[in-house]
């Protein structure tokens, strides 16, 4: 039998896990986790779940947040990270996918200096589908774009953050699925160091809760938000760009071929003003809910 692997790192540090109807794989995740990590403050977060979930936790001896119905993926992560109080906080999914063991590793890198690392999974042994791999391999790519940088995972939820930093961070995620998008790409614009550590993931216990069909739109949703997160202008210069050379080309077809400027001319270069209006707006916008979070990691670092 092997020996636990205890923390070398000397920051207390707290795991987060939300859970809904999990209770398959705590089961036998919860006791290998408290193995390997026995000086960790463990948090399950039950999202409503109407299983063995709460025994499993008392059974297990890990502080239970419990919420009366289910509110969503990351609305446990908020509610997760609000009860911890570790300097540090490690997300892991409770579907028994992410590996304890590499815990320590992401910890490491957040001792080079790093503000978030993220367990990024290796494409051979990850459990996604053909749709959900190219959604992600599209997210990445966009990602990588807007930031000017590698992401490698912009999806994955086996995390470890300064929960001072990730706090600032909680009243722009929302209840569902795209924490891990939101708070990566807040990361990113706030300046703040994000590492990936490369990572092997098991078979999920149980099924999904991640519907395909019903969460089809949601990818076009994060596409954009993915955007707007980061910089809103590098949504809307190109969209705004294409509809004024749209205006100015059928504007010279329309003045060689019938020597007048038609009304459909001036509708595209209108809705190019007015699209490039919005997305300095947006910037504006987005600017000034950065400067917030700026000001309130000052008043912390006093």
């Amino acid at each position: 039998m092997k020996e636990p692997v205890f923390m070398k790192n000397a920051r207390k540090v707290s795991i987060v896990i939300p859970a809904k109807n999990e209770g398959k794989a705590l089961v036998w995740f919860l006791p290998l986790l408290k193995k390997t990590r026995p000086h960790d403050e463990i948090i399950i977060v039950n999202d409503g779940s109407d299983d063995d979930t709460s025994a499993l936790c008392l059974t297990n001896r890990v502080k239970e947040v419990k919420h009366p119905y289910s509110k969503g993926n990351g609305a446990a992560i908020k509610s997760g990270a609000r009860a911890a109080k570790g300097e540090v906080i490690v997300f892991l999914d409770a579907d028994g996918q992410h590996q304890p063991k590499y815990i320590e590793r992401l910890l490491d890198r957040l001792d080079e200096g790093f503000d978030l690392v993220v367990g990024a999974r290796r494409s051979r042994t990850s459990q996604a589908g053909l749709g959900r791999w190219a959604a992600n391999s599209t997210y990445n790519k966009l990602a990588s774009w807007m930031v000017g940088a590698r992401v490698e995972d912009l999806t994955s939820g086996f995390r470890a953050v300064d929960a001072k930093k990730f706090k600032q961070f909680l009243y722009m995620l929302p209840n569902g699925f795209s924490y891990p998008t939101t708070s990566t790409m807040a990361f990113f614009r706030a300046g703040y160091s994000v590492a990936y550590e490369q990572v092997d993931v098991l078979k999920r216990e149980g099924k999904s809760h991640i519907k395909p069909l019903k969460d089809g739109l949601r990818f076009l949703l994060i596409i954009f938000k993915i955007c707007t997160l980061y910089s809103p202008l590098k949504l809307f210069v190109p969209v705004s760009a294409s509809f004024f050379a749209m205006g100015i080309t059928y504007y010279m077809f329309t003045f060689f071929v019938y020597g007048r400027f038609t009304n459909m001319s001036m509708l595209l270069l209108s809705t190019s003003i007015l699209i490039f209006m919005i997305g300095l707006v947006s910037e504006q916008i987005t600017m000034l809910q950065y400067k917030g979070t700026d000001r309130e990691h000052q008043r912390m670092t006093d």
